[in-house]
C-alpha cells in the first residue's frame, strides 16, 4: 500500500453519514438519560439501571467519533482559506449559536432540573432573573452553575480546537503540515491503526481519569481534552489519506468484533458487586479495564468509518438535507426532552410508549424547528446556518465543517 496518497477532489461523504448517524444515536442517549440511574436533569419515574447496558453500546466512543470527524472536516475548510480567515469563520458559525443558546435555548433544562430536583415555584421568568445574574444558590450534591451551556459544551469545546488547529498551520505552514500528515498517517499502518491509538487513549485514561473528573467547564477538564483534543488534530492529520480510510475498510470486521467484546467486557465489569473486591484487586483490574474502555472506544471509531466507507460513500438529496439540518437539530434536542419528560409525569404512561413517543417527538419537534428557522433569515446565523441558503460553498473534497453534538 501507498505510505500517502490523497484523497484528492473526492468529496468524503461518507463522513458526513457517520455525522449524521451519529445524531441519531444522540437521541436515542439522551432519551435514554431519562430513563437510567444516572443523574441528569429530570428523570422519568420508570428510571432505573435495566436500560445502562445498552447505553454503554455508545458511551465509549461517541463523543471521540464527533471530535475526530469534526476535525476532518476542519482540515479540509483550513484547506480553502488563511488561518485568521477560518478563524473568524469558525468563530462566527460556532459562538453565536452558542451565546444564543445559552441565553434562550438551554435556560428551560437547569429550570425544569430545579423543578423536579428542589421543588422550585416562582416561575420561569423569576428563575430567568436568577440564571442571568448567576445566581448560585441552587445546590443539592454540589451547586448549579449558572448561567450554563449544558448539552451545548461541544460547541465552546470545538471552538477551542479550531482555534489550536488554526495556530499549528500559522506556525508551520501549509507544506509542513502536509510532511506531518503524510508521516501520521504512514505511521498508522497495519496493526498499528487499531493498536496505537487505543494505548494513547488508554494512557490518558490511565493517568488522568481520577484525577481531572469529567466537569464540562472547560477550564478544568484535562481528562476530556487529553482525549478530545488529540482525536481531533488525528482526524485532521489523516483527513486527506486514502490508506488510512481503506486501513479503517478493510479491518472494519475486526474492529467492531473487538469493540463489541469490549463493550460485553465493561457491561460485566460495572455489573460486578464492586464493593466486594479488596482494594489490591481493584488496583489490577481497574487499569486493565481502562485499556478495554479505550480499545473498544478507537474500534468503534474505526468499525463506524470503516462500514460507512464501504456503504455510504455518496451523495444525494437525503445527505444534502441532513447536513444542514444536523446543527441546528442538536441545538434544540436536549431541550425538548427535557420538557416532554416533565410534561409526560403526570400522564402516568407505560415506560415503552413513554420512551417510543419522547424519542419520535423530539426528533419531529427538532427537524421542525429546522424547518421553520432556515426559512426565517434573521434566524439562520443563531442556529448555526449561513445567512442564507446556500450562502456558504461546499469543499469538493470533504465533508461540512459543521459543528456537531455530545
Amino acid at each position: 500500500m501507498q505510505p500517502h496518497t490523497s484523497t484528492g477532489n473526492q468529496r468524503l461523504y461518507f463522513l458526513d453519514w457517520v455525522r449524521i448517524l451519529a445524531f441519531f444515536v444522540l437521541i436515542a442517549y439522551h432519551v435514554g438519560m431519562v430513563y437510567v440511574s444516572w443523574g441528569w436533569h429530570v428523570k422519568s419515574p420508570h428510571a432505573g439501571s435495566g436500560p445502562e447496558p445498552f447505553m454503554l453500546l455508545s458511551s465509549p466512543w461517541r463523543l471521540s467519533l464527533l471530535f475526530f470527524v469534526a476535525g476532518a472536516a476542519s482540515h479540509f475548510l483550513l484547506r480553502k482559506m488563511a488561518p485568521g480567515a477560518f478563524v473568524r469563520r469558525r468563530s462566527l458559525r460556532l459562538l453565536l449559536p452558542l451565546l444564543f443558546g445559552m441565553l434562550v435555548v438551554v435556560p428551560p433544562q437547569p429550570w425544569l432540573e430545579v423543578v423536579e430536583k428542589l421543588g422550585y415555584a416562582d416561575g420561569f421568568m423569576a428563575f430567568m432573573r436568577l440564571y442571568v445574574s448567576g445566581y448560585g444558590g441552587f445546590c443539592q450534591d454540589g451547586c448549579l452553575i449558572l448561567p450554563t451551556w449544558n448539552h451545548l459544551w461541544f460547541v465552546a469545546y470545538l471552538w477551542v480546537y479550531t482555534l489550536v488547529l488554526a495556530a499549528c498551520a500559522a506556525l508551520l505552514g501549509h507544506a509542513r503540515i502536509e510532511a506531518l500528515a503524510a508521516r501520521g498517517a504512514a505511521a498508522l499502518g497495519g496493526w498499528k491503526l487499531l493498536a496505537l491509538p487505543a494505548l494513547f487513549l488508554a494512557a490518558v485514561r490511565i493517568l488522568l481519569a481520577d484525577r481531572f473528573p469529567t466537569t464540562h467547564a472547560l477550564v478544568d477538564d484535562w481528562f476530556n481534552h487529553a482525549t478530545y483534543l488529540p482525536l481531533f488534530l488525528l482526524g485532521a492529520v489523516v483527513a486527506r489519506s486514502r490508506p488510512v480510510w481503506d486501513r479503517m475498510e478493510s479491518v472494519r470486521w475486526i474492529a467492531l468484533g473487538s469493540a463489541l467484546a469490549g463493550w460485553a467486557a465493561l457491561v460485566a465489569w460495572y455489573a460486578a458487586p464492586h464493593h466486594a473486591h479488596s482494594a489490591q484487586m481493584m488496583a489490577t483490574w481497574a487499569p486493565i479495564m481502562r485499556c478495554v474502555y479505550a480499545l473498544c472506544a478507537w474500534s468503534a471509531i474505526v468499525a463506524a468509518c470503516g462500514f460507512a466507507r464501504r456503504h455510504l460513500d455518496r451523495d444525494g438529496p437525503a445527505r444534502r438535507y441532513l447536513t444542514d439540518a444536523v446543527f441546528p437539530v442538536y441545538i434544540a434536542h436536549q431541550t425538548l426532552i427535557v420538557m416532554m419528560a416533565h410534561a409526560f409525569k403526570p400522564l402516568n404512561l407505560a415506560p415503552g410508549i413513554e420512551a417510543l413517543l419522547l424519542m419520535v417527538l423530539t426528533a419531529t419537534g427538532s427537524f421542525a424547528l429546522y424547518e421553520a428557522v432556515r426559512r426565517l433569515r434573521p434566524m439562520r446565523p443563531l442556529f448555526g446556518l449561513a445567512p442564507q441558503a446556500g450562502a456558504v460553498s461546499t469543499a469538493a473534497t470533504a465533508p461540512r465543517a459543521a459543528p456537531w453534538p455530545h
